[in-house]
This record gives C-alpha cells, sequence and structure tokens, in this order.
C-alpha cells in the first residue's frame, strides 16, 4: 500500500511530503531555515518557544511549524516582517527568564539562545520583571550543575529524560513565575547526561572538570567509545593537551548522540598517573619496561612453546567488552583458527 502524500506550497515552491509530516519538517528538507528554540529532532514537538511560528493562507493567527502537519493546497510563508516582529518579541520574552551573564557562562559560544539573540539584534528588552533568585540547587546526579536562573522553561530536559531514556527523574514544580524545573525522582536519574546534552542555554552544565575552554579553544575528537561493543561514538573535547569533557553529536553513529555514565564522564582514566603506557615484562621478579616489538616477541614465543609441548588446549583467551566488536571477533579468530582452540571467553558474560 503506498503512502498517502500531501501537495502544497512553502514559500511559493511546490513541496510534496507524506501525511503528517509537519511543516517545520518539510520546510527542513527543502532547506528552507525556520528558526527554533525548544525544538529538537529526537523529542516530541514541544511548542514552547512560539519562534518557529509561520502564516498559512486562510489562517486568522500564525501556527507553530513544529506543531502543525502539512495539508493539501495550503500556502505556507515562513519569512516576513510580521513573523520577523512576533520571533523577535518571543525571545524578549524568553530573556525575562534568562540573565544576561554570557561571559561568565560556560555554554558562551555555543548557546542556541545567545546566537537567536544575535540574529535578531536584540540589544536590550523593554520588559522588565523582577524574578526571584532560584538559586543553584543540588540536582540529580553530582556530574551536572543546574543554574536555576538561566532555564526558560523550554522543557526539552523534561522531555529527553522521559522519552529518549524512559525515565521520569526530572519536572516542573511550582506555577507561574515560581516555576522551575527541579528533581522529583532523584533515585531514577542514571547520570546519562541526556538533559544536559538537549539544554539550549547554559541552565545545566558540566560538574566533573574544574578546567573550562571556549568553544574556539577546543579541538574535537571524533572516536568510540571504550566501555562496551555497542559502538557508540563520541566527541573527545581536548583543551591544553587534555581531555576535558565528552560531548556527542545528535544523529551520529548507533548512539544518535546518547550516551550512557561511562561514555559521557568515564574519561579521567586517559589522564591518570596509575595508566599503564607502555609494556612491562617481568625479569628478576620485577616489572620492565619493554617495548611492542620485545612484548609481542615473548608473547609469541610463550603461546608457541604451549602449544607444542602441552597441546592447543592448555591455552585460554579472556577478552574484553571495552574493545571494539570487531577487535573482539580478531581476537577470538586469532585463538581458533591460529592457536586451534576454542577455550575463549569474554568478560561481559562474568
Amino acid at each position: 500500500m503506498s503512502e498517502e502524500m500531501v501537495k502544497f506550497k512553502i514559500d511559493g515552491k511546490e513541496v510534496e511530503v507524506a501525511k503528517g509530516t509537519t511543516i517545520l519538517e518539510a520546510a527542513r528538507a527543502e532547506g528552507i531555515r525556520i528558526p527554533t528554540f525548544c525544538y529538537h529532532e529526537r523529542l516530541t514537538p514541544i511548542g514552547s518557544c512560539r519562534l518557529c511560528m509561520v502564516e498559512v493562507e486562510g489562517y486568522e493567527q500564525p501556527v507553530p511549524a513544529c506543531m502543525t502537519p502539512a495539508d493539501n493546497e495550503i500556502e505556507v510563508t515562513t519569512q516576513s516582517d510580521l513573523l520577523y516582529e512576533m520571533r523577535r518579541d518571543a525571545l524578549k520574552l524568553i530573556l525575562l527568564n534568562h540573565p544576561l551573564d554570557c561571559p561568565i557562562c560556560d555554554k558562551a559560544g555555543e548557546c542556541t539562545l545567545q546566537d537567536l539573540v544575535y540574529e535578531f539584534q536584540i540589544e536590550q528588552v523593554e520588559f522588565q520583571e523582577k524574578l526571584p533568585d532560584k538559586g543553584i540547587p543540588e540536582y540529580a546526579t553530582p556530574f551536572i550543575k543546574q543554574w536555576t536562573d538561566r532555564c526558560v522553561m523550554c522543557l526539552r530536559c523534561i522531555t529527553a529524560c522521559r522519552e529518549i531514556t524512559g525515565n521520569q527523574a526530572i519536572d516542573i514544580v511550582g506555577k507561574g513565575w515560581d516555576a522551575k524545573v527541579t528533581v522529583v525522582n532523584p533515585e531514577l536519574c542514571k547520570s546519562c547526561g541526556e538533559c544536559l546534552s538537549v539544554c539550549p542555554t547554559g541552565a545545566l552544565t558540566d560538574k566533573l572538570m574544574s578546567v573550562k575552554g571556549r568553544k574556539w579553544f577546543i579541538d574535537r575528537v571524533r572516536t568510540t567509545c571504550v566501555y562496551c561493543g555497542c559502538g557508540c561514538q563520541l566527541d573527545l573535547n581536548v583543551f591544553q593537551d587534555k581531555v576535558i569533557k565528552v560531548t556527542t553529536e545528535h544523529g551520529v553513529g548507533p548512539n544518535k548522540g546518547s550516551l550512557c555514565i561511562k561514555g559521557r564522564y568515564g574519561f579521567e582514566f586517559i589522564h591518570s598517573e596509575d595508566r599503564l603506557t607502555t609494556p612491562l615484562i617481568k625479569k628478576d621478579g620485577e616489572f620492565k619496561e619493554a617495548s611492542w616489538d620485545e612484548a609481542l616477541d615473548l608473547i609469541a614465543e610463550k603461546l608457541k612453546y604451549i602449544k607444542e609441548n602441552n597441546g592447543a588446549d592448555a591455552i585460554f583467551g579472556l577478552t574484553s567488552a571495552r574493545a571494539t566488536n570487531e577487535e573482539n571477533y580478531t581476537f577470538q579468530k586469532f585463538f581458533r583458527s591460529v592457536l586451534g582452540t576454542n577455550n575463549v571467553d569474554h568478560c561481559a558474560r562474568l
């Protein structure tokens, strides 16, 4: 059965999309930019920011593109003077809930709100309201610091906690100006950092490392997580030759931008003084540093000796969950095809 399609115009361009596609999704597919703030492609549309408003011919008022499905024969306008002013006013209202502390905020330089304020040339906010100081409370996990006064109630963090991780550790508490995102079920938090990864402002920041670095000083190196064989992709944030945090890119790898507690926060071993960085060979009862060639030659010699004198089944191999699937496959293939034994196991099973 063929998929039902709808045809409509967007900025004068005729497009055809599957029924149920939102106007925002259709626009992005055509390379048409509609500004968004609370919207995230992995989450159910929230519709709290009102930045993606578009005009639809025949509708009395503009509608949010993220929540409005495309329909046959409609004509959509994504850019106009009216929409520009509406989006500008929406940003000013958002700034009521956000201090202009960009110079000291960890998120400066990669903050969605900061970018939008610059784009819409907002130099001052006419709307003024003295808000209560919400303070810096203890968050659900010690790895994340919550700056409540910077929260603009976009609800991304709450939605991600529910929809992506399946937890409900955080929620809105209170009403009106007193409403705030807070921890309601700390025992459900898995310290995965999903809330942090989708936060578009500096309301949630990393607390693990005391060393900080601006985006333009940081090199991001794409690599594969070492903690299991899932192959999750992550970016090591390197500042002054030191990994200071781990981030991910949404849509990349099998993890699609999500990580567990180990992948996001288990990187301190990289610079541990106890970490072995060179092979060790025991000589006269003491371990001595050796080259890789020396170590591998010794291993090959010992394996060959055991196989010739005691048979292949006298050898046993235990591989690691921290290796990639490909490395584990090669390990067991080496034991079975080269050494001739099926005595191979994996630490994760134990």
